[in-house]
């Protein structure tokens, strides 16, 4: 409904530019830190479309927008590679550290707590 509602209102839509730029702002900042960053786009419904990040370096976060369209605007405007799926190349990227496996390890019968 954002999606319609921005191309009959220009308050709307100028506002959705804007955030389609914040993003894009952070994406690229995430890729400077990261030597570089590619990303994959899900829906996550009412909520918007989350961005998953993996940097070069394997660093990794995510972002959400609340709208497709402002995650892809986001994403073109940041100058990335946005892959179709988070696949298996993609996801082995992704280093993980002490504060991961704990919390990992902590949701499993009988693993560490995260407190």
């Amino acid at each position: 409904m954002a999606d319609t509602q921005a191309v009959d209102d220009p308050k709307q839509a100028a506002k959705d530019e804007r955030r389609a730029a914040r993003l894009a702002r952070e994406i690229g900042t995430f890729a400077k830190q990261h030597g570089g960053a590619e990303g994959q786009l899900a829906y996550l419904g009412e909520r918007g479309t989350r961005i998953a990040l993996v940097g070069e370096d394997g660093g990794w976060g995510n972002l959400v927008a609340p709208s497709d369209a402002i995650a892809r605007k986001a994403v073109e405007k940041a100058g990335i590679t946005v892959r179709e799926d988070f696949d298996g190349e993609m996801a082995a990227k992704v280093k993980t550290g002490p504060y991961e496996w704990t919390r990992m390890a902590g949701i499993q019968v009988g693993g560490p707590s995260n407190k």
